[in-house]
């Protein structure tokens, strides 16, 4: 299972505060060797986290995400555990929005044992894994699907979000900027996410730890928009600042 050990889990955040970071700057702030560094940098950069350069590590494409397949796997204990606090905070009988992500699958797994949930949803996991809950309405938006995380857009998914008005919308996100904003890889994606967030009561967003701070290049909106945040890590200050500012509530899973 793809996951950063502990050394690696602090180049990402050299990285990702920083930019760019040699493997020279590595190797001495560490104390390890260059070719450590390497294989450090190698291994994440397979696990999509930094773009590999020559003599260093650079932050992520803000144009291009990871492989589905990859994020399928990437963190995974953490996305479970993530999934299971944010179940604890959905009643019975509740009507739910949930949108495209590795996340938000988790969490549609962590609700089957819920009763009565109404679900809208444009990822056609998600509906595969809750219309196995008979006890379940699910109704899937019409669109464009992607081939390759079954996930659904366009204006028609956006015309039947708008229809409703339910009681929480669960949404996934690929960064977490240090300002609050909300960042994704496709434009259509975060349209009906917007939808989302403007059609329910109450807005949670799951992110684990490797979103804080990531780059991608379309604005969803404002960490402010947000009710609360299901996360495996406490986020950084400056994140961690706006959120308590904005009394958006923090869940973290133990």
């Amino acid at each position: 299972m793809l996951k950063p050990n502990p050394r690696q889990e602090k180049v990402l955040e050299l990285v990702q505060r920083q930019g760019y970071v040699s493997v020279e700057a590595l190797s001495q702030r560490f104390g390890v060797t260059p070719q450590t560094v390497r294989r450090d940098i190698n291994q994440l950069s397979d696990m999509g986290l930094v773009e590999r350069h020559h003599g260093g590590a650079g932050v992520t494409s803000s144009v291009q995400n990871v492989a589905y397949s990859t994020r399928q796997v990437l963190c995974l204990d953490e996305k479970r555990r993530i999934a299971t606090i944010l179940a604890e905070h959905i009643p019975d009988h509740a009507s739910l929005f949930i949108n495209i992500g590795t996340t938000t699958e988790e969490a549609a797994k962590a609700l089957l044992n819920r009763n009565g949930l109404r679900i809208i949803t444009n990822n056609l996991n998600v509906a595969g894994i809750m219309c196995s809950n008979p006890d379940f309405e699910v109704i899937v938006a019409g669109g464009v699907v992607r081939s390759r995380d079954k996930g659904i857009i366009g204006e028609p998914t956006i015309d039947l979000i708008s229809q409703f008005k339910v009681d929480v919308g669960i949404i996934g996100i690929s960064g977490i900027d240090s300002d609050g904003i909300l960042l994704d890889f496709d434009y259509r994606e975060v349209r009906v996410a917007q939808a989302i967030i403007e059609n329910s009561r109450r807005v949670f967003l799951v992110a684990d730890h490797t979103k804080f701070g990531r780059n991608a290049m379309v604005r969803l909106g404002q960490i402010d928009q947000v009710s609360a945040l299901f996360t495996d890590r406490s986020p950084p200050a400056p994140i961690r600042d706006l959120l308590e500012k904005h009394s958006v509530e923090i869940f973290v899973a133990p």
